[in-house]
């Protein structure tokens, strides 16, 4: 238990880290958020937990193909925030990557890698 206490105190120093950070300097809180921080806790912890390499490979494969569908959000998410507000920018931006994720994984699966 203490070990699980331990995994979600450090992840949620990470994320209080990086919202303290982008509150002082847009560019330092763009720097860290955009560091890889919890896809290394994550393989980490697998590690630590002694999970098999080949589940530990597999999570920075896939990890890999799941954070490109992502990236067309923060270009329009700045475009729309100032014309329609930010509830309707976040939802607009998830309907973004959900769009842009599917078409990944249909384009994907031609090449032999499947993510559902």
């Amino acid at each position: 238990m203490t070990w699980l206490i331990t995994k979600y105190a450090i992840t949620a120093f990470m994320v209080v880290l990086i919202s303290e950070a982008a509150k002082r300097s847009d560019k330092l809180g763009g720097l860290i958020a955009a560091l890889p921080l919890v896809t290394v806790l994550t393989l980490i912890w697998l590690y630590v937990e002694q999970q098999p390499s080949e589940k530990i490979a597999n999570h920075a494969w896939y990890t890999f193909w799941y954070v490109l569908p992502t990236l067309p959000m923060f270009l329009v998410f700045p475009f729309l925030l100032p014309r329609i507000g930010f509830w309707w920018t976040m939802a607009a931006s998830v309907v973004i990557t959900l769009v842009c994720f599917v078409a990944a994984a249909l384009v994907l699966k031609r090449f032999g890698i499947v993510l559902w």
